[in-house]
C-alpha cells in the first residue's frame, strides 16, 4: 500500500474530514489510482473502524466521525470512480420495518455496508413491506436488510418475506434481519437469509452472501 493510502487509512479512523479531503485531492493529483485510494484508503479504514467498534475498542460516537470523514473523501472520489467505471460491491436496500421509529442500528449498518463496498439505499424508519420490495426491484438490489427494535414490530419482518414469497421474488434477493430483540433462532423461524448481532458482522455477511452468489 502506498505512503498516502495509509495516511488517509489513519486520518479516517481518527476522523479527521479535513485531512481526508486534503489527502484524497493530493492522492487524485499524484494519479494515484481512484479505485486504489477507495479500497486501501477510505475502505481499510472504515473496515479497521468496524472492527474495533465489533471489539468494543471504540464506540458509536467515534464510528460517526469516522464515517463522516469517509463521507467527505468519497465526495471528492465520486466522479474519478464514476468515470473510471468502478462496480460496487453490491446494492442494498435497507430500512426499519413498519410501525418502528429505531434508527441508530439501522445508520450504523448502513455506514459499514458503505465502508464494505455497497451501494446503500436508505428507507429509513416505519417501511411497508411492500416499500422494501418495489425499492429493491427498482434499483437491482441484490441484499434486502430489516431492523427493528421493538418486539411488537418484528413481526413486518415476516410479512415483508411472505409477500416477497407471493411476489414470486424470494430467491432473487439475499434477506438480512438484525435489530436488539432479533434472534438468529427468530430469522431461522421467518426464513430470512442471515442474522448479525452487529454492523459489522451485518456488512462482512452481506459481502460474503452477494460474491457468493456470484
Amino acid at each position: 500500500m502506498n505512503e498516502i493510502n495509509k495516511e488517509i487509512s489513519e486520518f479516517l479512523q481518527k476522523g479527521r474530514a479535513k485531512n481526508v479531503k486534503e489527502l484524497v485531492t493530493k492522492a487524485l493529483e499524484e494519479n494515484v489510482d481512484p479505485k486504489e485510494i477507495l479500497n486501501d484508503g477510505l475502505l481499510s479504514g472504515m473496515m479497521i473502524i468496524g472492527q474495533k467498534f465489533k471489539n468494543n475498542e471504540v464506540f458509536v460516537p467515534e464510528v460517526l466521525v469516522a464515517a463522516r470523514a469517509m463521507n467527505a473523501g468519497l465526495s471528492i472520489l465520486e466522479p474519478y470512480l464514476i468515470k473510471a467505471g468502478n462496480e460496487p460491491v453490491g446494492k442494498a436496500v435497507i430500512g426499519t420495518v413498519k410501525g418502528d421509529m429505531h434508527d441508530i442500528g439501522k445508520n450504523l449498518v448502513v455506514i459499514m455496508l458503505k465502508g464494505a463496498g455497497f451501494e446503500v439505499t436508505d428507507l429509513g424508519v416505519d417501511v411497508d413491506p411492500d416499500t422494501f420490495i418495489d425499492k429493491a426491484e427498482e434499483i437491482g438490489a441484490d441484499v434486502i436488510c430489516m431492523s427493528a427494535l421493538l418486539t411488537t414490530t418484528m413481526p413486518a419482518m415476516k410479512m415483508t418475506i411472505d409477500r416477497l414469497k407471493e411476489r414470486n421474488l424470494r430467491d432473487k434477493y439475499i434477506v438480512m434481519i438484525g435489530g436488539a430483540p432479533v434472534t438468529d433462532q427468530y430469522a431461522k423461524e421467518i426464513g430470512a437469509d442471515f442474522y448479525t448481532e452487529d454492523a459489522a458482522s451485518a456488512a462482512e455477511a452481506a459481502k460474503a452472501a452477494v460474491l457468493n452468489k456470484r
